[in-house]
């Protein structure tokens, strides 16, 4: 008997004996949170293979079976798109993972994507009955999102979500990032002709060019694009709404709807002395020449720095990316710099441990205040200044202080810096009536994120100014849903006028 036949007898045996009552919620409370298999840290950080290796049938079924099926589950209200969690969940646990993977496609464009770089622990397995009355570790939807849409992919049975007749209405969506690609399916899932315009060469905006292959392979993102085109979602590459063409312009072309989902790629700097050198870099810049320029291949010709003592400023799931990257760049020491403990740190419990696990070097409660060159303009040093934590800050985490008389000189010759990014100003420069805050974000309604402008709506970073994947993935979706109602009230009117 080989093991297929195994799993099914003891599949087989569970459903039986829960047919009959006698599983009971102790018996899968019971049950410990199965671990996630990760790639040897002394191999992957100097490689680009993916940390986190995914579930096994065996382990996902298992893991499975600790979901207790509440019947108020919290754990959706944590979901920004709402997915039926207990559903794909049993699914799972039943074997049959096909149709697991469609229900996440139910209301997620990208279960594979999610799977891999949202923060459940935050968000819906902070909902899970488990940490809420329980005082234990949720039930891991995150791996079981990811397992479920990659067995679908790997099987090659991806399933494609039912469209609506067409409307015969034209929308553009302005940005390829999360955001916009949610919109795009939602939208197209009810029928509307969606075409997606994308500045850069690559489709996946900081999918593809923000977040490294060994967090997030290009090839998942690529089947997920692929679905949304067999969906009937039309992507334009190489097209700047603002320059290519205008809103205006896209307006005659009959679009008759607009989404916002540009995103946030402007650096920011701290404005500290010697930012000019050379060396001193943003994380956005460096991730790109990576991630969408490939310069770490030898057969691209494409520059970067690859710098033996690399520091990155910052504490955030972008900054531990630029880190972990140095590291595959040759790096012999990386460094973070972050000017509160850790415990205030943004990015992933998982981020942070992956990054020691593979020999970052993290120096908490210290902040730059100069960087310091040679005599060709090349960074050589930063001068960095001791922190305390004082007071809670608006941001609810406690205040850096500089602690006098605490300044040294540390050796580096690569900074990346990673302490924020801004939207573009490009499309509210072309449209005059498009309503900002002072931080260059679009002002939108809260409830269906319509912009100051008619039949315009927006989301991500460029309304949030920084967000999370499935945060922006909400906004998509949310503002799909808005823009959708707004077009059934005017065709409402307009055959009520007829008649």
């Amino acid at each position: 008997m080989d093991k297929k036949d195994i799993l099914k007898q003891e599949r087989d045996a569970f459903w039986r004996k829960d047919i009959r009552g006698k599983i009971k919620n102790k018996d899968r409370t019971g049950l410990e949170r199965v671990s996630m298999p990760e790639e040897d840290p002394m191999i992957r950080r100097r490689s680009y293979v993916e940390v986190n290796k995914g579930l096994t049938p065996e382990t996902a079924m298992l893991e499975a079976r600790r979901c207790l099926d509440c019947a108020n589950p919290t754990c959706i209200q944590g979901c920004p798109v709402e997915i039926n969690i207990p559903k794909f969940v049993k699914n799972i646990e039943r074997g049959e993972f096909l149709e697991a993977a469609k229900v996440l496609k139910e209301t997620s464009s990208l279960p594979a994507v999610c799977g891999r770089v949202c923060p459940q622990e935050k968000q819906c397995e902070a909902n899970c009955f488990y940490i809420l009355r329980l005082a234990k570790p949720a039930v891991a939807i995150g791996y079981l999102e990811r397992f479920a849409a990659d067995y679908e992919r790997e099987t090659g049975n991806v399933s494609v979500p039912e469209t609506q007749p067409s409307k015969g209405l034209k929308i553009a969506c302005i940005g390829s990032g999360p955001a916009g690609l949610s919109f795009a399916g939602e939208m197209a899932k009810r029928g509307y002709d969606i075409t997606v315009f994308e500045a850069l060469h690559e489709i996946g905006g900081v999918l593809k060019y923000g977040i490294p292959e060994f967090r997030l392979p290009n090839d998942v993102v690529d089947v997920e694009i692929d679905s949304l085109k067999k969906m009937g979602v039309t992507f334009e590459t190489n097209f700047i709404v603002g320059k290519t063409s205008t809103v205006e312009d896209l307006k005659e072309e009959g679009f008759k709807g607009f989404f916002v989902g540009s995103g946030a790629g402007l650096p920011r700097f701290m404005g500290i002395p010697g930012e000019n050198l050379v060396g001193v870099l943003s994380s956005n810049e460096y991730l790109t020449r990576v991630n969408l320029m490939e310069a770490n291949k030898e057969e691209t010709d494409t520059p970067i720095l690859k710098g033996k003592k690399v520091a990155v400023i910052g504490g955030g799931n972008t900054a531990m990316d630029s880190v972990r990257t140095a590291l595959r760049l040759g790096a012999e020491k990386a460094m973070i710099i972050y000017r509160r403990s850790e415990e205030e740190m943004p990015a992933r419990v998982e981020e942070i441990k992956h990054a020691k696990e593979e020999g970052v070097e993290f120096l908490n409660l210290q902040n730059p205040i100069e960087y310091v060159g040679d005599a060709k303009g090349y960074v050589r040093q930063i001068r960095v200044q001791k922190m305390e934590l004082g007071e809670p800050d608006a941001s609810g985490r406690r205040r850096p202080i500089p602690v006098s008389g605490s300044e040294y000189l540390l050796d580096v010759d690569t900074v990346v810096v990673s302490v924020g990014v801004s939207p573009n100003p490009l499309i509210p420069q072309s449209l005059p009536d498009l309503e900002t805050t002072d931080w260059r974000t679009l002002v939108v309604d809260d409830e269906s994120l319509h912009t100051s402008v008619p039949y315009m709506y927006a989301g991500g970073d460029i309304v949030r100014g920084g967000a999370t994947v499935i945060l922006a993935m909400g906004d998509g979706r949310k503002a799909a849903e808005a823009m959708d109602q707004e077009f059934s009230v005017i065709n409402e009117r307009a055959s009520i006028k007829k008649g």
